[in-house]
């Protein structure tokens, strides 16, 4: 997804006095594999407008979740805090896969020389509709998104050891991400539920902006 999908929950932590940043992650599948590194290089660029030695609470949402080890370890800034939203997590040792079996399977068909369509072209009309309330919102949403190489989804991630040394939480807006809320908790993550679909933060900014304060203040 791009940035529009978290603008609004900056806007709302801006209104509230905090400096936010909104990475955009839209050209990752630009090239070759691997594809983590330019995930990296992106935050890092972005990251360039914040002085160096201050502090910085990472928030990944779904597939994103991934890549916080290596972002981690691969920023100037000293990373005081990960959230992950609604989002996958990393394995907790060795390398993590994009996709597992069964969902590599169910890519597979949708690939065109190996190009996949955009992430809502995936699903039925009624699992997507439920996302959004606001059909301005939807266009923005579903024309920025990127096609990624199906080898995107084939790539294996680097778990940096020692990465999370740093407080971590967890906000779950529902299914299919319960277990890794429960996984979460499990490494003794402070979590938090915000009901509603994959997208909510786009629903509900400003709910979604004050849980991301309150985890910050309790991991």
């Amino acid at each position: 997804m791009g940035p529009s999908t978290w603008q609004p929950v900056a806007d709302q932590l801006r209104a509230a006095g905090h400096q936010v940043r909104v990475p955009s992650l839209l050209d990752v599948g630009a090239g070759p594999p691997p594809f983590w590194p330019r995930v990296v290089e992106a935050v890092r660029d972005d990251l360039r407008q914040v002085p160096v030695d201050r502090p910085v609470t990472l928030v990944a949402h779904s597939n994103a979740g991934l890549f916080l080890p290596v972002m981690c370890s691969g920023l100037d800034h000293p990373v005081t805090g990960s959230v992950f939203v609604d989002a996958a997590l990393p394995a907790r040792t060795g390398p993590t896969p994009v996709a597992p079996p069964e969902l590599m399977e169910f890519l597979r068909p949708l690939a065109v020389d190996g190009r996949l369509p955009r992430w809502t072209d995936w699903w039925d009309e009624a699992d997507v509709a439920p996302m959004f309330t606001d059909p301005t919102v939807r266009q923005t949403v579903v024309e920025e998104q990127p096609t990624l190489p199906l080898s995107y989804y084939e790539q294996r991630i680097p778990v940096p050891g020692g990465w999370d040394d740093h407080p971590c939480s967890y906000l779950l807006f529902g299914p299919p991400y319960d277990d890794f809320a429960a996984d979460a908790r499990e490494r003794g993550w402070s979590v938090a539920h915000l009901p509603g679909a994959h997208l909510h933060q786009i629903v509900d900014p400003g709910g979604t902006a004050r849980q991301l304060v309150e985890l910050c203040g309790t991991a």
